[in-house]
């Protein structure tokens, strides 16, 4: 009885990535302990946070695949009306205004359209897949605009970067042709005068300081700087947990969410790192195998965007950690703290389960 129990519930489980995941999510709860000054309680709510997270991941890939694309048109339209809510009534915090109160909490819209995005397009690309065509490849870039607009307008440049990623990793799976690209980024190297008089003050300084942080150790450069410190100073193996100086001296800014990465380095060292390279490359490594397996053109996008998505995250936030990218606000994927960026991924590893387990049971 038990075992059918079990069996039930683990039908729409992928086993294989459930079990690359899990390391990750430990991983992250194990360095957060030691970035929060061993705070229990933020260790605690992160622990919650990820049990909901995996409750999402499982009732969603009970959700076959083709009531997920019957979902994408109305997800992808209250997004919208989210992101929209945020433009007119959202809270500023910090100079941004990201956040909208609805009832007892507040919600971050803009994580929702991680996922909103890709399922949008997939779902609109499919619809068209016998006479694809530019015209179409022009209204999808359209429906990734629109919000990617509101979303750069919060200013949010981090998630702004990841939705733009989901959104092209969808028409470039779809086709899209290569001309098309080079033209796309010439067009985007011949407007970076344009492009770099929109940007904000302390954006453009961001990218400035990636090229010579010394030029303002005390201000822009100085978390690059910090950062890079307790990468180097972890050495092969580390310092050891809870011994590193960068982060527990408070030299580190915003060591539980942004700059996590420096945290787990310095106390792990590069061994750690390459480990935890390791669990994020069996990650993608499954994704991009059940996107190579899935049976129609809608799955096949949605799971490859999904995957290089998920990639992106983790490339940008070390990048950032590293000094080899700007610093633009992208938390480490299933490790940094935080509620609405785990459960986002988790829903989406759902999705990627769903597509897979499904197409088995359609097959058998």
């Amino acid at each position: 009885m038990i075992r059918r129990l079990w069996d039930r519930f683990m039908l729409h489980v992928d086993v294989p990535l459930l079990l690359a995941l899990v390391p990750l999510l430990l991983s992250g709860l194990t360095v957060l302990y030691s970035a929060s000054g061993q705070d229990p309680a933020m260790v605690v709510k992160q622990a919650i946070n990820m049990t909901v997270a995996l409750g999402v991941m499982w009732a969603v890939a009970n959700v076959p695949p083709q009531h997920l694309a019957r979902l994408a048109l109305p997800i992808y339209v209250f997004g919208l009306l989210l992101l929209v809510g945020v433009a007119l009534f959202g809270e500023v915090s910090h100079g941004a205004r990201r956040w909208l109160h609805i009832g007892v909490t507040r919600i971050q819209p803009s994580e929702l359209m991680k996922i909103a995005i890709p399922l949008m397009l997939a779902w609109f690309l499919e619809r068209r897949e016998k006479t694809l065509n530019f015209k179409d490849f022009a209204t999808a870039a359209g429906l990734l605009l629109v919000p990617l607009g509101l979303i750069i307008k919060q200013p949010d440049l981090g998630t702004a970067i990841l939705i733009l990623a989901s959104g092209f990793y969808v028409l470039f799976l779809a086709g899209l042709s290569w001309r098309v690209m080079l033209a796309m980024l010439l067009t985007g190297a011949a407007s970076a005068p344009v492009l770099w008089s929109l940007l904000h003050d302390y954006q453009r300084q961001r990218i400035l300081t990636l090229l010579d942080p010394t030029t303002d150790p005390l201000g822009a450069g100085y978390h690059i700087i910090q950062s890079t410190i307790a990468l180097g100073s972890g050495g092969v193996f580390g310092k050891g947990w809870f011994k590193g100086s960068q982060a527990h001296l408070d030299f580190l800014p915003e060591r539980t969410t942004d700059f996590i990465f420096a945290v787990y380095g310095e106390e792990f060292g590069l061994f750690g790192n390459l480990l935890l390279v390791l669990f994020y490359l069996l990650v993608i490594a499954r994704g991009m195998m059940i996107a190579l397996n899935a049976p129609t053109l809608f799955t096949r996008l949605l799971a490859g965007s999904i995957t290089l998505t998920f990639f992106t995250y983790a490339f940008v936030n070390m990048g950032m950690v590293s000094g080899i990218l700007p610093v633009v606000g992208v938390p480490l994927p299933l490790v940094s703290y935080g509620g609405t960026s785990v459960v986002t991924l988790l829903l989406g590893f759902g999705m990627l389960m769903s597509i897979n387990t499904h197409k088995k049971l359609v097959q058998s």
